[in-house]
């Protein structure tokens, strides 16, 4: 785990959502308030922390068919979370060195890992500290238009994030206006945590709004995910659970109660 001396100035007594990923993901870059909400989520609902580990891997599937297979070479990971092994750019760049890749995300405890990781010496990528919702903000920044082509096809990733971003922000605007920038050819890939079960949705999002303190939007129904691809070209197998995208036999049993429910899609030339 990261000493706390080294962050004296970060809040270790509340949740952090990249703190707890981390952790479901086997990282140590998270403290004792981030691995309870974490074992209590899991003893909530059993399978969650294979839930986070099968979304990872559907992220690495995801960024080594769009470079390999779709030619894509400008990647903006959105709530990318802390730096953990085998990144978009480790991936992307695996293919082709010249893949350049944008991490945005909004917590300060993001950022300071980033600072320290590898990733602040690799040319090609760059980390901007802003709130996903402010497309136009990030797209502007220097780092954006140093890295990103606009003429030509990128894709942009909201992958386990969709549940942080509360209906008052609205997510499906945010998702609508990146697109619109983004040149035709580009690519959508989303996954976010959903269940048909209203009493889980319900109990899961207040849960995470209480410890959090707020900071979290909501889990939601499929066809509020489907939602954000409207307009889109679906590419097979279609939107549905992440496990049954292009599988490689990694995937773990997981929750049956919650699934991470997602896709890619392509916009339109």
């Amino acid at each position: 785990m990261q000493a706390a001396g080294d962050f004296a100035d970060i809040d270790t007594k509340t949740v952090s959502g990249a703190r707890v990923y981390d952790y479901m993901l086997g990282g140590t870059d998270n403290y004792a308030i981030d691995r309870m909400t974490a074992e209590l989520t899991e003893q909530m609902l059993p399978g969650t922390m294979a839930l986070a580990r099968n979304n990872r891997r559907f992220m690495e599937r995801v960024v080594r068919y769009l470079a390999k297979d779709c030619g894509i070479r400008q990647f903006i990971d959105n709530g990318s979370g802390l730096p953990t092994g085998n990144n978009v750019h480790h991936i992307a760049q695996a293919i082709d060195p010249a893949s350049r890749v944008v991490y945005i995300d909004k917590d300060p405890v993001v950022l300071r890992h980033q600072k320290v990781s590898a990733l602040a010496e690799n040319q090609n990528t760059a980390f901007i500290l802003a709130d996903a919702t402010s497309v136009e903000k990030i797209l502007a920044h220097p780092e954006a238009t140093r890295l990103l082509d606009p003429a030509q096809p990128a894709a942009a990733l909201y992958l386990t994030f969709m549940h942080f971003i509360p209906d008052e922000a609205d997510p499906w605007a945010m998702v609508s206006r990146m697109m619109d920038h983004l040149a035709p050819g580009s690519y959508l890939a989303i996954s976010q945590v959903v269940s048909d079960d209203p009493e889980v949705r319900q109990r899961m999002t207040e849960f995470a709004l209480n410890n959090t303190r707020g900071a979290f939007g909501r889990f939601r129904k499929k066809q509020e995910v489907r939602a954000f691809f409207n307009g889109l070209e679906v590419i097979d197998p279609g939107l549905g659970d992440i496990n049954d995208w292009h599988p490689d036999g990694r995937e773990e049993p997981q929750s049956t109660q919650w699934i991470e429910f997602g896709g890619l899609a392509r916009k339109p030339a």
